[in-house]
């Protein structure tokens, strides 16, 4: 009986994740609401049982009557309207929306101050957009005052709302804007920072800002030092091809919105910037792909395509080769696979991508789901790994995505524990769906590779006196901000005490490992500062043994 209970109790826990993980998006069935002071209180979950995470609704065809490849005000009027006639039959979800001015945790949002073009400091080009020391702003100007509620009505849709950009004095006419994001969009109610897309050229082509044409402004909901994301990628950027991160200062309709870290997007701007080329092939693995960890699954090219997201021309070549590096990985004997695959995977590359996701505790890495990265083939044939989810990093949720005590959902991953400093090395070393990690590491000479880029890192650049100055240097340029910031999902105070703890007041990381909540509830991550993690972390990678005699 108690084993029938348990049964029947995993089942529901795994039913009750999956649907809250793939529906959390407009005809979707999770949503922002529920517990723990989610925005709005109980709002929830939004529209009905509709399609899955990684789908977004097209109304473009159907509402663009000139024809022109896009929505202005008419037509988007218009596609909002029908879209709420269709949510008033169908229903609008469980609960409705969340209300206005509350944030995870009870935050509370008002209204920021005035800011001009003329109030804020510009910079040239020869700044890069990418600079660690520059701190520009972002002015938009939305044509409409309910712009909040049409990106809102948009979300995971094809529409963009078009807006005037103004950058260092300059105007750019007709970007494109949309809410972008999973969870860091849902766990924050309207008036609060949620992470932004802005595509530059989306009416004027070629249309860019310094050589750039995609911006992401992400909101940091689980990090109250608005450094973790860009650290990590700093880091990165010592190892491997990595997206560059700094931040901005966003300013919409004369309103100030504070501090946004500025993440480069993956496409052929990346490319151009890492490997001086346009050509190639990129994918994206998103949240919740099945056997998205480079499972070999069959010649069957679209077997692949319901999990791997081409960003790229859509050339059944290029799937052909991401089906035979699945192919070679995962079917070629350990004694033979480094010199079979060594011509189409840049094998250094992918394993210090996997030893940065283990030193620096990449929560949302491939070594968790086997999802969220990057994957790129260039013109030669030959792949490249880049980390692509890096909100939920140098941290130390309770219970550690994977671990004993419950892991992402409640269910670990193999491999070793996985508790925040803590972390194993070779945690999911042993799941078959991670093969990139499991077949790699089956070799003796890769694993010793592997463990000498774990001691490189923990050695050079998780050494506190090292990273402390860095610290400072973006504490220096955004505090000022931080402490004005009316929309920020934390307080100044976890600010200051995440950097060092040298406040007094606890602050909580927003997690989703472990026994209380996994991705399926709220769940509260254990207070860390920033310098205890890299002390902490340092000194367990480097107490172990094979890390450090590794060579």
């Amino acid at each position: 009986m108690i084993k029938k209970i348990l049964s029947m109790f995993l089942v529901s826990v795994f039913l009750l994740v999956t649907v809250q993980s793939i529906y959390a998006q407009p005809g979707g069935f999770g949503g922002r609401g529920g517990m723990g002071g989610m925005p709005g209180g109980m709002g929830g979950m939004r529209g009905g049982m509709g399609g899955g995470m990684n789908q977004k609704a097209s109304y473009v065809s159907e509402f663009d009557k000139d024809e022109n490849g896009w929505l202005n005000n008419e037509e988007r009027k218009a596609a909002r309207e029908s879209m709420g006639n269709r949510q008033s039959m169908g229903g609008r979800g469980m609960m409705g929306r969340g209300g206005r001015g509350g944030g995870f945790g009870g935050t509370s949002y008002t209204e920021g101050i005035a800011l001009t073009p003329a109030d804020v400091k510009s910079y040239f080009k020869k700044e890069s957009l990418y600079d660690l020391e520059t701190l520009r702003t972002i002015f938009l100007e939305f044509e409409n005052d309910d712009w909040e509620a049409e990106l809102e009505a948009f979300y995971r849709s094809d529409v963009e709302v078009p807006a005037k950009m103004i950058v260092d004095g300059k105007e750019y006419k007709n970007v494109g804007v949309r809410f972008r994001g999973n969870t860091s969009y849902q766990m924050v109610g309207t008036g609060g920072k949620r992470p932004l897309n802005l595509s530059v050229d989306y009416i004027k082509n070629k249309q860019e800002l310094y050589s750039y044409r995609t911006l992401n402004l992400m909101n940091c909901n689980t990090d109250p030092t608005f450094m973790r994301q860009v650290l990590y990628h700093y880091i990165a950027g010592q190892y491997i091809h990595a997206l560059k991160a700094n931040y901005i200062r966003l300013v919409i309709n004369d309103e100030n919105w504070g501090i946004y870290v500025n993440l480069q997007q993956f496409n052929k701007d990346f490319i151009r910037d890492e490997f001086n080329t346009t050509k190639g092939a990129r994918w994206k693995i998103p949240q919740m792909s099945p056997n998205g960890g480079l499972v070999y699954v069959g010649d069957n090219i679209e077997s692949y395509k319901r999990t791997y997201e081409i960003k790229s021309k859509d050339d059944p070549n290029s799937w052909k080769a991401l089906v035979n590096l699945c192919k070679v990985l995962n079917e070629t004997p350990a004694e033979k696979l480094e010199n079979a695959i060594r011509p189409i995977l840049d094998i250094d590359g992918a394993l210090k991508f996997l030893a940065l996701e283990k030193s620096l505790v990449n929560s949302d890495g491939y070594w968790t789901r086997a999802s969220d990265y990057l994957l790129y083939m260039d013109p030669t044939g030959r792949f490249h790994v880049f980390p692509y989810d890096t909100s939920e990093t140098l941290s130390e949720a309770e219970g550690g995505p994977g671990g004993g005590r419950g892991g992402r959902g409640g269910f670990g991953m193999g491999g070793g524990t996985s508790s925040g400093t803590m972390l194993d090395p070779l945690a999911g070393a042993n799941d078959y769906d991670k093969p990139l990690l499991s077949k790699l590491l089956a070799v003796p000479s890769l694993k010793q590779r592997y463990y000498g880029y774990i001691r490189d890192i923990a050695e050079n650049w998780m050494d506190w006196n090292k990273i402390e100055p860095l610290v400072e240097q973006y504490k220096l340029l955004i505090a000022e901000d931080i402490e004005i910031d009316t929309k920020k999902n934390s307080t100044t105070e976890a600010f200051y005490s995440g950097i060092d703890g040298s406040e007094q007041e606890t602050f909580n990381l927003v997690g989703f490992g472990g026994g209380r909540g996994g991705r399926g509830g709220p769940g509260r991550g254990s207070s860390i500062s920033l310098k205890d993690f890299f002390e902490k972390r340092r000194a367990e990678l480097l107490n172990l043994q094979e890390i450090s005699q590794a060579k």
